[in-house]
């Protein structure tokens, strides 16, 4: 390691010796080219589902014998075709970055920026590109100011320095609603893993999306089996092909047994009962201390994000985009049976009639409102104080949502739902002060929202997480009316036509999240169903 090269020539791979004095190539990265692939990897992942999981979730649709679940993938397949035609965002969460860089010891950066600083003004590049701009989901001071760094930076970043000449980069994207549900536990060395998946997944509800799938890191210490989990959800999805010659290794015979056992759960798409919770379950283990067993759980939503490259000095990457062969020929349109609902003349007896599970089609004008927004109502309350001129709730809803930025000529850009039990702690409060009528999110909601849903005889309904373009489709007016300096967590204005929904849980508080998976877990007939 004593022996220095020559300076290297700009561009233009030269010797080094290295240790074993076999020569090796150094390899010159440039940095535009390291931050152009950054960009453009990030603008792929928003707008492009990998195509092992668009196989996957093909299959799970064809299979699915539950007619809300079958709805909900088609849905998500429908939006993804959508997005990859229309290059727009899979979902309005774009993530937060996460990059993974394999860094070979023969690899020079042609730069003076920090590894770190690049991946940085590649997110920023990526995340502000004026044809399919992504929204920024990231806050600076988390404990307090939470103010938004408006371009999505920083990013997460892992380096690993290895051996040769290139440089092997991961990208992911994580939403809130997925990354939200990461568990972790430290179990005994004896403990089942089994055991402790089967208890904990129902425990995570439906805010991340299923269907997606589960990485799970066991061993090494706390934080080696969080990183785990996350790295193995960007290995390729084979279980379709697992199952098909059957497993070659005791960790194989692990992910068929929780594949089945977790799909026997009966959680199903968006958490309405079937047969598919999860398309895959992938596993990392690490040696570990003999008194420890650590065990992560991240999942992957609806709107899974990645994508992988390798830089060799010779450019930017170039990734390709699945072929529009690849998905299936769904064409998701609404039901016959689907109830279509006026917003704007709506009464309080009519809610009363929906149903769980039943599909609505609502037109007219809700307003949108998220935690932010939540928030900043429950100080005024609290200051005594009214809500701000042109926010109305009296007899209507309000959608859990932060939209993308428009460009071109969208109202706005794909406006999916947010995860609906962020906003329970505010329920009781928005449905007594404000007149409220209902709420739609995703997902479930919690004990405390559902007693204040059937207490004020209002109505939670639900959106698919997954389908944010094909949601935003039937968005045809959008305007700021409150709270513009909270950014894609204003209080906003959107006039709808034919919005899909389903509703979560009705006027007497009976709850579709609560319903559907015990429907299923008992036809599948695998796992008892325990009275709650």
């Amino acid at each position: 390691m004593g022996r220095v090269s020559a300076p290297a020539t700009r561009h233009r791979a030269v010797p080094v010796a290295a240790a074993n004095e076999e020569t090796v190539a150094m390899t010159v990265i440039r940095e535009d080219d390291f931050v152009q692939s950054i960009a453009d990897a990030l603008q792929f992942i928003s707008c492009y589902h990998p195509q092992d999981y668009i196989e996957h979730l093909a299959r799970a649709y064809e299979r699915e014998q539950s007619p809300a679940a079958k709805d909900a993938i088609a849905q998500i397949l429908t939006n993804s075709r959508m997005c990859a035609e229309g290059r727009r965002p899979l979902c309005q969460d774009t993530g937060i970055v996460n990059v993974f860089l394999k860094v070979g010891m023969g690899v020079r950066f042609d730069t003076k920026q920090s590894l770190t600083d690049l991946v940085n003004e590649g997110v920023r590049r990526g995340y502000n590109d004026p044809d399919n701009k992504l929204r920024a989901s990231v806050v600076s001071d988390p404990l307090f100011g939470r103010k938004n760094t408006k371009d999505n930076t920083p990013a997460v970043v892992h380096v690993e320095l290895v051996p040769g000449n290139t440089v092997d980069v991961n990208v992911a994207a994580k939403g809130g609603g997925s990354e939200n549900k990461s568990k972790f536990v430290m179990l005994n060395p004896s403990d089942s893993i089994v055991d402790w998946v089967l208890k904990t997944v129902p425990t995570m509800g439906a805010g991340w999306c299923p269907p997606g799938m589960l990485g799970i890191g066991v061993g090494g210490t706390a934080e080696k089996a969080m990183l785990m989990a996350k790295e193995v959800l960007m290995e390729p999805i084979d279980m379709h092909d697992l199952l098909a010659r059957g497993p070659s290794s005791p960790l194989e015979e692990l992910r068929i047994e929780l594949y089945e056992k977790v799909n026997a759960l009966g959680i199903g798409a968006q958490g309405l009962g079937g047969l598919t919770t999860v398309l895959d379950i992938k596993i990392r283990d690490y040696p570990t201390h003999a008194a420890s067993k650590p065990v992560a759980m991240i999942p992957n939503c609806a709107a899974t994000r990645h994508a992988h490259f390798v830089l060799d000095g010779s450019g930017p990457a170039e990734i390709e985009p699945p072929s529009l062969d690849a998905w299936p020929k769904v064409g998701w349109t609404p039901g016959a049976d689907s109830r279509r609902v006026n917003l704007d003349t709506l009464t309080r007896a009519e809610v009363a009639s929906w149903k769980p599970g039943e599909t609505l089609l609502l037109s007219g004008k809700l307003l949108t409102g998220r935690d932010a927004a939540h928030k900043r109502i429950a100080d005024l309350f609290a200051k005594g104080q009214a809500l701000p001129a042109g926010v109305d709730l009296k007899g209507r809803f309000i959608y859990y949502v932060g939209p993308v930025d428009p460009v071109r000529d969208e109202v706005v850009g794909p406006a999916g739902p947010t995860t609906a039990t962020r906003m329970d702690k505010f329920v009781d409060m928005m449905l007594e002060k404000t007149g409220l009528l209902g709420m739609i999110g995703k997902g479930e909601r919690g004990p405390t929202a559902i007693e204040a849903i059937r207490k004020h005889k209002a109505v939670s309904l639900m959106a698919v997480g997954g389908a944010a373009y094909l949601v935003s489709k039937a968005i045809k007016a959008a305007r700021v009316v409150a709270f513009a300096d909270l950014g894609m967590e204003a209080i906003y204005e959107f006039e709808v036509k034919d919005m899909p929904v389903t509703v979560a849980v009705d006027a007497t508080g009976q709850s579709v999240h609560q319903s559907g998976p015990a429907e299923w877990r008992a036809k599948i007939g695998k796992i008892p169903v325990v009275p709650a």
